[in-house]
């Protein structure tokens, strides 16, 4: 087995796998290519459910579009981020409910917890996979939702071998459900997450997942 050359955040946000990746660009907030199917739950309608002031943090949120439809339907007091790498690429003044970040989900925090927490398919293109769902599930609030696309064949040991299966019994471990025929993940209420597994890079080399779009390998070692 050749041992994959692996590269920093930093390094990896620079390749063309990540700077150019399309995947969640355009996706709507309801209809076939849309939020509500990838995820299986409808947004609008979860947020419309909180008793006051809902809050919707989208990680890798590309266009950021699903939030902007999201932030006409929703109460005035909303609380609605977007976060993205790029951004979109026509700047088109948001509504008032939502920020449009253009940040690495690498290094940014916000500054507060959140209902609902959503990155649709962003994970492919995220180095330290497990690091970002560990902070992730310290920024829901107490009864908050996370749902992400997750794909355990792109988990690695430092040397290449698969690390999936170790990475999937450690998340359900710490409170994450995973469904693998629709590749995703659900935590449900804020929490401390420790997984028994240290970053160590990634392989932007890694090839294609399970959507037929290039995708990065993240490679862990015990600890």
């Amino acid at each position: 087995m050749t041992t994959p050359q692996l590269v920093s955040a930093s390094e990896l946000e620079r390749t063309s796998v990540v700077a150019n990746n399309t995947m969640n660009r355009g996706r709507g907030l309801a209809g076939v290519n849309s939020y509500a199917r990838e995820l299986g739950l409808d947004p609008l309608a979860h947020l419309s459910a909180r008793p006051a002031a809902p809050s919707w943090l989208d990680l890798c949120s590309g266009e950021g579009r699903a939030l902007r439809e999201a932030a006409t339907a929703l109460p005035a007091d909303a609380v609605l981020t977007a976060v993205d790498l790029v951004g979109p690429l026509v700047p088109v003044p948001a509504p008032p409910t939502l920020e449009e970040v253009v940040a690495s989900v690498a290094s940014w925090a916000p500054q507060r917890t959140y209902d609902l927490i959503t990155c649709v398919h962003g994970l492919h293109y995220v180095g330290d996979q497990l690091g970002l769902l560990v902070r992730a599930a310290s920024w829901l609030a107490p009864d908050g939702l996370l749902l992400a696309h997750f794909d355990p064949d792109s988990v690695r040991w430092a040397d290449g071998s698969p690390a999936g299966r170790a990475a999937v019994a450690a998340l359900r471990t710490a409170g994450f459900r995973y469904s693998a025929r629709h590749h995703r993940l659900t935590l449900e209420g804020a929490r401390q997450v420790v997984l028994p597994l240290g970053y160590v890079g990634a392989d932007p080399g890694a090839g294609p997942n399970y959507t037929g779009q290039p995708a990065v390998g993240s490679h862990y070692s015990p600890c």
